[in-house]
């Protein structure tokens, strides 16, 4: 089979608050492509791309309840692929940073590099980035570890309980058949009692989404561990959960250390 080596792909990121987080270079793409793939959940983010490039297609469209999402994302790979191969400059502009819980970004780049054609990514500011910046969290004070919650509750993933632990999607936790938008608070009690085994029942942890909208605000929400199941979540709800033990020096270590030049 001949290939048309015109084609070409770039994913890039839109960041997480319209018209505020993207790169010049991500903007430049978007503006010089033939086609433009467009991932975001509201209607005005659709429309600024669109403002940059009319040729646009959402990837909305593909998304159904009760539809599993591994089906949806190989539809879009697929609808991203033809339009490469049909010798375009393909653009895919994705909310927050492309290669963060996005899976055809990673795929299209993947199959369109196999196939010959030139295919890359440009980051964009993410919903960790925001959050460092909205909660004040240095991760280089105490250390901080990120799960995708559905993937800490069924898997024996070690964590230290002295540094911050943050779980992205917590308000589909316990789903594993990747169709719905929310669990129900029976399932999100699993990730609670276990999360209880290590932390006390008063901690206090935060749920957190950041604005997407110029006019919207950081919304946070801090309540006891032991009350977290009841609270109302989406699938962009962060849970964090700060640390509750203190580091323990290696002392040892430390006195090695202070007697090497």
């Amino acid at each position: 089979m001949s290939i048309n080596t015109k084609g070409s792909l770039v994913n890039v990121g839109l960041g997480m608050t319209l018209g505020s987080h993207i790169t010049p270079l991500s903007r430049t793409f978007i503006e010089q492509a033939d086609v433009v793939f467009v991932s975001a959940s509201n209607r005005l983010i659709e429309q600024w791309v669109e403002s940059m490039n009319p040729n646009i297609i959402s990837l909305q469209s593909f998304y159904n309840e009760g539809k599993s999402r591994l089906q949806t994302y190989r539809e879009m790979t697929e609808a991203i692929l033809n339009e490469v191969r049909a010798g375009k400059k393909v653009c895919g502009a994705f909310y927050g940073h492309p290669g963060v819980f996005a899976l055809p970004p990673h795929e299209t780049i993947k199959q369109a590099r196999a196939e010959g054609y030139t295919a890359h990514m440009e980051p964009g500011v993410s919903a960790e980035d925001c959050l460092y910046a909205d909660l004040g969290i240095d991760p280089g004070k105490h250390g901080c570890a990120h799960f995708e919650a559905s993937q800490f509750l069924f898997n024996h993933r070690p964590f230290d309980p002295s540094a911050y632990l943050v779980l992205w999607q917590v308000g589909v936790a316990g789903d594993k058949s990747l169709k719905v938008f929310e669990t129900s608070e029976t399932k999100r009690q699993l990730l609670v009692d276990l999360l209880l085994e290590t932390y006390p029942a008063d901690h206090q942890v935060t749920l957190y989404e950041c604005a997407v909208l110029p006019i919207e605000e950081t919304w946070t929400l801090t309540v006891a561990l032991k009350d977290l199941a009841s609270q109302k979540m989406s699938m962009k709800t962060t849970l964090v959960i700060p640390p509750s033990e203190k580091k323990v020096p290696r002392s040892e270590v430390i006195d090695l250390a202070e007697k090497i030049d």
